[in-house]
């Protein structure tokens, strides 16, 4: 297979193009063979953590979860517990030195990950021999605000009457204030049924949506949390579980980060190499991520005025424009997905998640209706900096993240789809062309001729499979070795 050399310059490579030819240069791996060791896959105590064994633990809150395992850790100074789904490696593969952290993209669950025995790269890498998990950010898919994790018996999504605010303070929600908030949201989308009533069947369907959604308004009411403490609370919590779990050797980790987890990679090892310490990865693989999409036409682009319009205003908090702590993704994906194919909205979701004939529509359909999570308006404007001059930037806006990603000594495998709208090729560039080039690996999927990869089809698309996940497994296997 054909890699692109790094810091090949975009702009020549679409003028060799010729109509939509992309030119490769052909990279070759070394293949030592140290001695290696497997992965252990016994449990070990942890004092932040539990897991729960799936198959003996028949219980349908869980029934969601696909894993080998499901674990739970503690973020330390609040009240979330975030799942690890974990897939246990194969005995067959060959032993791997370290285990592999999957984190997806913006209000996006596992799922992603694992849509099928078919589609699944959670099963592949495990297949390959990685102890492979996935995190669920707080607020996404079984992560829990308020669990007890000694007894584990409060259902997922049970929530306690307290919001954690950015500080790690909380704040009582009164009664009055949730209830005018559940007002706010039932007519707003109530208005939106009546409007949209006159496509058949959409008036039930929406109803059932919005029955699903009712269950989720606690748990909005507390979305009071940014990109950030995805990045200095979540992911770091969860490394340290899975090292406490795994033991590797050099107590290092493998990481692949779809989207947002992409992004969540890069940020980390900028951040590392700015303050001079080790990022805990021994190599990061990115699917479709950026840390500046200025110079790109990236689909989400659109939603840009919210974000100038709350600086204009100089609002400290988002919400004030949206009148809620949070967007509903998951419940707006359902809606549009129950429109019917034919509608304008309806095509134009399609695309955003898969280009034409690459995704089976059965799966295409449960990833729609099952993958996207409520995402806090906080995280969506500081996202919005990634459209801004400097590309994204910290809470305080004072420190840019690609800034630093120059000094970071960790091999970075990136990956773009030559159809994808929400993180177009020229964004993945930006970001690789800041990266040492003995450090990183550029590769775009895509022909001319077709077929072609859109967001998504680079982890769930009917050709994943056998065009993706062999670049990741030979990059991955590479750096595994010590």
């Amino acid at each position: 297979m054909s890699f692109l050399a790094p810091h090949s310059d975009l702009r020549s490579l679409t003028a060799n193009r010729g109509t939509d030819r992309w030119c490769f240069s052909q990279i070759t791996w070394p293949d030592p063979k140290p001695e290696l060791f497997r992965v252990s896959a016994r449990q070990s105590p942890a004092a932040n953590g539990v897991a729960l064994d799936l198959k003996k633990r028949k219980d349908p809150r869980w029934s969601v979860c696909t894993a080998d395992e499901l674990h739970y850790v503690s973020v330390p100074k609040s009240d979330w517990s975030l799942a690890l789904w974990r897939y246990l490696p194969s005995p067959q593969a060959e032993p791997r030195n370290h285990p592999l952290l999957l984190l997806s993209g913006l209000a996006t669950n596992a799922i992603g990950y694992d849509l099928s025995p078919e589609s699944s790269f959670a099963r592949s890498m495990s297949a390959e021999g990685y102890d492979t998990w996935i995190l669920e950010m707080r607020g996404a898919g079984l992560s829990t605000y308020g669990m007890d994790l000694g007894a584990v018996k409060r259902p997922p999504h049970a929530m306690s009457k307290q919001t954690i605010s950015s500080n790690g303070t909380y704040n009582l929600v009164s009664q009055s204030d949730e209830l005018q908030l559940v007002r706010s949201f039932m007519e707003t989308f109530m208005q939106l049924s009546e409007r949209l009533s006159r496509f058949a069947d959409f008036q039930e369907r929406f109803s059932t949506a919005l029955e699903d959604f009712q269950k989720q308004l606690d748990l909005i009411v507390k979305c009071d949390w940014d990109f950030d403490h995805y990045l200095e609370e979540d992911v770091p919590v969860a490394m340290e579980y899975i090292r406490t779990q795994c033991k590797p050797r050099d107590g290092k980790l493998l990481a692949v980060g779809h989207s947002m987890g992409g992004i969540l990679l890069y940020a980390m090892l900028s951040r590392c190499s700015y303050q001079g310490r080790d990022s805990g990865l021994a190599s990061v693989a990115t699917l479709a991520s950026s840390l500046d999409y200025t110079q790109s036409r990236s689909s989400c682009k659109l939603f840009l005025p919210l974000a100038s319009y709350i600086k204009e205003k100089s609002l400290a908090d988002p919400a004030q424009v949206l009148n809620v702590p949070a967007v509903p993704l998951g419940l707006f994906a359902t809606a549009v997905h129950h429109l019917g194919t034919r509608t304008p909205i309806s095509s134009w979701l399609k695309l955003q998640v898969s280009a034409q004939g690459m995704m089976q529509p059965d799966l295409f359909e449960k990833l729609v209706l099952n993958n996207f999570c409520t995402v806090p308006a906080k995280v969506l404007l500081q996202l919005s900096t990634l459209f801004a001059d400097g590309g994204l930037c910290d809470r305080s806006g004072t420190f840019f993240y690609k800034d630093h990603l120059c000094k970071s000594n960790v091999p970075i495998l990136a990956l773009g789809g030559d159809q994808d709208l929400i993180c177009p090729l020229e964004a993945v560039y930006e970001t690789v062309k800041l990266i040492p080039e003995e450090m990183v690996t550029f590769k775009v999927l895509g022909e001319a001729s077709g077929p072609h990869y859109a967001h998504y089809d680079l982890v769930g698309g009917r050709l994943a499979a056998d065009t993706v996940y062999p670049h990741i497994f030979k990059f991955l296997n590479r750096h595994d070795r010590t």
